[in-house]
């Protein structure tokens, strides 16, 4: 049984971006399959902290919207939407420019919960910034 919403596709995904964070912070998702998706975010001045470093919240925000659109690709029928109810994450590295990339990939698709893990690298070396983990609420209409 396919677990994808088939109205959900990488550029309905990326519709929802302008005007809103991931936007702002020039997230782009790539590709979406069953139990996976792959985006980026180019790496600007204002991603940084004061301290000339990626700010965390960065890398986070990534991480985040990337398990987060595809929570909304893999939502139950019926499902009305989600919301994240825990997130950790743990930094690895920095990078100074470029890009960073991010696959999330599916550890739990159930009725009521989803857990994603990301792992968020620099796009030009591979190397790994960020390891992410998070669990989404599925939200179901009132009634």
């Amino acid at each position: 049984m396919p677990l994808l919403r088939p109205e959900v596709t990488v550029d309905a995904l990326n519709q929802r971006s302008p005007g809103h964070l991931p936007g702002f912070l020039g997230i782009h998702i790539l590709e979406l399959a069953e139990g996976r998706l792959a985006s980026r975010m180019p790496v600007e001045q204002l991603h940084f902290a004061s301290n000339g470093y990626l700010h965390a919240a960065s890398v986070v925000a990534l991480a985040d919207t990337s398990c987060g659109y595809a929570t909304v690709a893999h939502l139950p029928a019926g499902a009305q939407s989600f919301t994240t109810i825990e997130l950790k994450s743990n930094h690895l590295g920095t990078v100074k420019e470029g890009a960073i990339a991010c696959v999330a990939t599916a550890q739990h698709l159930g009725r009521n919960t989803q857990v994603w893990d990301a792992v968020v690298t620099d796009e030009a070396s591979g190397r790994t910034i960020a390891l992410f983990r998070c669990t989404q609420m599925v939200l179901w209409p009132k009634g």
